[in-house]
């Protein structure tokens, strides 16, 4: 029994051991399955999502960006292949991946730039999909950029298209577009023609901006994480052309930078045809109303699309091109008054000349536009430039100096002083309503003035002066004391404290003072007194202010009143000192007849053999007088 126990062991051991390693090969082989089967699985995609991911003819579409995606994630999961001893399975791995994902990328390029071709901004589904591929292909930066530089291209022909149909074809279009008329129809009107442009730019770029957003604004942290992930697929997108590292991706910046490149074409166009329209008219308002609306539209369209933007470049350009023009307009009106003397020359009435009354009211046409404009919203310090200064250095200013260098024609002084005073009246009188004018150019005006108003109060002193007679008077008088020295009836004794070595007695010896004379310029200022305010009034009439030929005029009588006081005074201080001081107070309570009719008489008892007389009774009026007949 023992014995064919041990033969059968002997007989069934080497079966046993062959079926304990065959049991031991199975569980190797099918642990080595599964290894396979899970590498298999993650690391190697199917035949046919390849071909869906690199194939041309098989659609981008949800099933697309998920096998991109596993591609995507294989290709990074090789990195754990290359840890091992051997890496020759990870290496080729990572090689068929990349081409995959190469071969994707550029699938997905082209297909981002046939959609481009008729991307319809307003359909949601297709912005949807748009911005999906936008997203993954920021992983490519370079293909990206090439992206937006062709959406770009195709844009700027759409709307230049756009813009083209608005300007000539409107008219002919669709039944519901036929009551649009085409924008060069308003050509004749240059204001109406650039507004309406500028308008449909406006509109088109608000439009485009609004569409574009959610390519770029609201996906904006998903791109810029795309661009970062690009930086290492391709390490040359690090520096840009100057040698430093490019900045994160900024959704507005780029969405601004598309927005200005899509308008590209549009903005030559507009360029060229208000350039256009601006050559050909000669009307200096509606000209710098349209300097106003285009500035307007400049500030709108930097906050649009950014202040460097090229089309904020060339509104800016038309702003410069459109004032040059108002500039050449005023220059060639300016030269045509300068050419006609006679258009220049002063008025027989001295009012302004005609040429600078019709500047005046086309510099106040020009304020009225400027106040209205946002330009002179902004605070205005005197002194101070600002955006009409210019204007008035065009408008304004050789037309003055052609004005004032008129008045040399005029050989009077007292004319040439009233008609420069007449210019500069009115063009105060034009500036005056608008801070933003008068900041630079009302001081300046009105320095001018008060010298004039000086010349004017000499002018009108001298008249009273003359017409009185007084004039005679000071002027013999001058050897004594200034009359600006004394104002009071004790000039007497002041000129002899001062002069020692005058008599004031010897006034009467003085031909002004003799009877005759000094009783006739007594009767020439009686005369002169009951009109004298008419007349010195009468005598600036031609100055185009009454309040101030009033104030002149005023001034003058007062300072006429205190050469009649230092006269009246030297004349009782001469009385005086001559012993012939009579009582005038007896003589004003008794008539005027009474007071005429002591001029020429002698007085002083004893003293009448000698001849002496007294001036006072030739000269009898009072300063007190003299007030009240010229208040």
């Amino acid at each position: 029994m023992r014995k064919h126990i041990t033969l059968a062991k002997q007989e069934t051991a080497p079966v046993l051991d062959e079926a304990s390693s065959l049991l031991e090969q199975k569980k190797d082989a099918e642990t080595k399955q599964r290894l396979l089967d899970a590498f298999t699985a993650h690391f190697i995609v199917p035949e046919e999502d390849i071909n869906a991911l690199t194939l041309s003819e098989e659609p981008v579409d949800s099933h697309f960006f998920t096998v991109l995606s596993r591609v995507k994630q294989v290709h990074n999961d090789c990195q754990v292949l290359l840890g091992g001893e051997n890496q020759r399975l990870g290496l080729e791995i990572m090689e068929q991946s990349s081409k995959q994902l190469n071969m994707a990328y550029q699938k997905l390029y082209k297909w981002i730039q046939k959609e481009f071709k008729s991307l319809d901004l307003e359909d949601p589904q297709i912005n949807g999909s748009i911005r999906q591929a936008l997203r993954v292909l920021a992983e490519r930066p370079s293909l990206f950029h090439s992206c937006l530089d062709f959406f770009a291209e195709a844009r700027e022909y759409i709307l230049s298209d756009a813009f083209h149909y608005a300007l000539t074809d409107a008219a002919s279009g669709s039944v519901g577009e036929r009551n649009v008329k085409p924008i060069e129809f308003s050509a004749h009107d240059p204001l109406r023609y650039v507004g309406d442009m500028l308008a449909w730019v406006h509109s088109a770029a608000v439009s485009e901006r609004e569409a574009l957003e959610a390519l770029f604004v609201y996906d904006g942290e998903e791109l810029a994480r795309g661009f970062q992930a690009g930086i290492s697929s391709e390490p040359w997108s690090r520096v840009d052309g100057e040698g430093e590292e490019a900045a994160v991706f900024d959704g507005q910046k780029a969405l601004n930078d598309l927005v200005n490149r899509d308008l590209t074409g549009v903005s030559r166009s507009l360029r060229q045809r208000v350039e256009l329209v601006i050559q050909g008219h000669d009307d200096a308002v509606t000209t710098y109303r349209v300097v106003n609306l285009l500035a307007f539209y400049k500030l709108t369209f930097s906050k649009l699309v950014g202040p460097e933007s090229n089309l904020v470049e060339v509104i800016a350009g038309l702003v410069e091109f459109t004032f040059k023009h108002f500039e050449g307009l005023m220059k060639d009106q300016l030269h045509m008054h300068s050419a006609d003397s006679h258009s220049s020359s002063p008025p027989d009435d001295l009012s302004a000349p005609q040429f600078l009354a019709d500047q005046l009211e086309l510099l106040t046409s020009l304020m009225k536009e400027y106040n209205a404009s946002v330009g002179a919203a902004s605070d205005i310090e005197d002194s101070e430039e600002n955006g009409f200064t210019p204007v008035l250095r065009v408008a304004l200013d050789p037309f003055l100096d052609i004005s004032k260098n008129s008045a040399q024609e005029v050989s009077d002084h007292k004319a040439s002083t009233i008609y420069k005073t007449n210019i500069l009246l009115a063009v105060r009188g034009a500036i005056s309503p608008y801070k933003f004018a008068s900041a630079t150019h009302l001081a300046p005006i009105s320095n001018v003035l008060s010298n004039l108003r000086i010349e004017l109060l000499d002018i009108q002193r001298q008249y009273l002066l003359e017409t009185s007679g007084l004039q005679q008077l000071l002027t013999a008088l001058e050897s004594f004391s200034p009359p600006s020295t004394s104002t009071n009836k004790d000039q007497a004794e002041s000129s002899n404290a001062h002069n020692p070595n005058l008599n004031i007695a010897e006034i009467a010896d003085l031909p002004a003072f003799q009877p005759s004379a000094l009783s006739t310029i007594s009767q020439q200022l009686d005369d002169f007194l009951p009109s004298a305010l008419m007349d010195a009034t009468d005598n600036l009439k031609q100055i185009r202010s009454s309040a101030l030929v009033k104030s002149v005029t005023e001034e003058a009588i007062e300072e006429f009143c205190r050469d009649f006081e230092f006269v009246e005074g030297m004349i009782i201080g001469a009385d005086e000192a001559r012993g012939t001081k009579i009582d005038m107070s007896r003589i004003e309570m008794e008539s005027d007849i009474v007071s005429v009719s002591v001029r020429g008489h002698q007085f002083g008892g004893g003293d009448e053999s000698e001849g002496k007389y007294s001036l006072r009774a030739l000269f009898p009026r009072t300063v007190g007088e003299i007030r009240v007949l010229l208040s």
